[in-house]
């Protein structure tokens, strides 16, 4: 049998520098390296193409949160036709007479050809009415799914079943088709048929429209979510001590749920983005003069064969800005979820 080597044999001297060290280094700092939050901050952090898309989308908003003050700053707005104070700028063939869409030092993009609008004001409130009408879709839309979903994975039963069934019912839709022919009959309840639209309407409908048929993906993921989480331990230690529902679900349900929630909700909006310009597109959104992403890729393409610089610009700054986004989801998806990084 062996004798302990020295070291072994050595009892551990214990001094106070020691315990100084241990605590510093499982101090503050351990336990922020151990919130969830944190570490999903510094992995996104981490990821360039998130960072960059981040800044894109920001700045996207920030254009259309301030594209009053950056109109009024510019001199000019969407709504002015300014041939009709200086018609040299179109040619007899009501294009603008300029090179490149008649861009200048007084008009950034260039003149709309035969009504002559400012194409630079005219994107700034595209951006802001299409990302305002976007963004409250996907609001309302999260919303409903977090709702519904919740309440069908937690009651279960008849309620769970009952949801289920709505849900499968419109998830088979054909939601484009299905905006087209609905929309007319949404502004039917609320305007005469010889009676224009307001735009509010048009706005306020879109949003109810695009959220309605919406809510069904996320609240199909979440009632999925709760089914599983209601049976584990935490929730039942919940039940035991005397928690009521209500509780429950905001207490121990929702804290769990952030994540999918998140990851859906930065699915949404680009998807609105692009659906919404595609109903202006087809005249069932919104329609000219509104200044929108869709009516003016509408008007575009009417010209683009002898001048695309109109179509030109709305095109290319939804094409940035859809796809920021989606790479931007992608990457809080990845932070938030490591096991489902590529």
């Amino acid at each position: 049998m062996t004798s302990p080597t020295p070291s072994a044999a050595t009892p551990l001297e214990v001094t106070d520098e020691t315990v100084a060290k241990s605590t510093t280094s499982t101090g503050p700092k351990g336990s922020e390296s151990r919130s969830p939050g944190r570490l999903a901050w510094k992995r996104f952090k981490r990821d360039k193409t998130g960072v960059i898309s981040a800044y894109v989308v920001i700045f996207f908003f920030v254009i259309g949160i301030a594209a009053p003050l950056i109109a009024k700053l510019y001199g000019k707005n969407p709504y002015t036709t300014y041939t009709t104070q200086h018609p040299e700028l179109l040619n007899a063939f009501s294009y603008p007479a300029g090179p490149n869409g008649g861009m200048s030092s007084d008009f950034w993009f260039g003149i709309e050809p035969q009504l002559g609008r400012d194409v630079f004001t005219f994107l700034l409130y595209a951006i802001r009415n299409s990302l305002g009408i976007a963004t409250a879709a996907t609001l309302l839309t999260a919303l409903l799914g977090v709702v519904i979903g919740v309440t069908a994975g937690y009651l279960g039963g008849k309620t769970d079943y009952l949801v289920g069934r709505i849900i499968d019912i419109l998830l088979s839709f054909p939601s484009t088709l299905f905006f087209i022919a609905f929309m007319p009959v949404v502004f039917g309840f609320f305007v005469a048929p010889d009676d224009n639209i307001p735009t509010s309407l048009r706005a306020t409908a879109l949003i109810l429209v695009l959220s309605a048929f919406g809510w069904a993906s996320i609240a199909r993921l979440l009632r999925g979510q709760v089914l599983g989480l209601r049976e584990r331990e935490f929730v039942e230690a919940a039940k035991v001590t005397g928690a009521s529902p209500m509780r429950i679900v905001f207490k121990e349900l929702l804290p769990n749920l952030w994540t999918p929630i998140i990851i859906q909700s930065t699915l949404l909006l680009p998807a609105y983005v692009t659906a919404e310009a595609g109903l202006a597109f087809l005249g069932v959104g919104m329609i000219d003069p509104t200044p929108d992403w869709g009516v003016m890729i509408g008007r575009g393409a009417q010209f683009y064969t002898e001048d695309l610089t109109f179509m030109l610009f709305p095109g290319i700054s939804m094409v940035i800005f859809v796809l920021a986004f989606n790479l931007l989801g992608d990457s809080v998806r990845d932070a938030l979820d490591p096991k489902s990084k590529r």
